[in-house]
């Protein structure tokens, strides 16, 4: 079996969440929001964008690709559980993100799983 290695700052996937974390973080200055929507956001969108960077400087953490998939799917749901839903623009921009999310997260846990793997033999 091939050793399998990645080097960090490759993965597109990681790219991926780094840019869907920053578009939600700033989404609350173009879109119509209340308080918790803005919080919820921003502070969705700075943690996503900062466990990307984790996942592009490690790309053998499968941790942070798990954590990718559930801060997706916090995004998804806290328009309902935040109490935003009624605003269209910023709720769309929580089920798009959040989507994209998991499905970005889900799409990178083979590669980061090699990665992992990978490091392991490695050592």
């Amino acid at each position: 079996m091939a050793r399998t290695s990645q080097r960090s700052w490759q993965r597109w996937q990681d790219w991926a969440a780094l840019v869907i974390g920053v578009l939600t973080a700033l989404a609350p200055l173009v879109v119509a929001t209340n308080a918790a929507a803005v919080w919820t956001m921003v502070v969705l969108g700075v943690v996503l964008a900062a466990a990307s960077l984790w996942s592009l400087v490690s790309p053998g953490s499968v941790t942070s690709e798990w954590v990718h998939g559930v801060l997706g799917v916090l995004l998804f749901l806290a328009p309902w559980v935040m109490g935003y839903s009624a605003l269209t623009g910023a709720s769309w921009t929580s089920w798009v993100a959040g989507g994209l999310t998991v499905v970005v997260a889900a799409s990178a846990l083979p590669a980061a799983n090699a990665a992992h793997r990978g490091t392991l033999a490695a050592s």
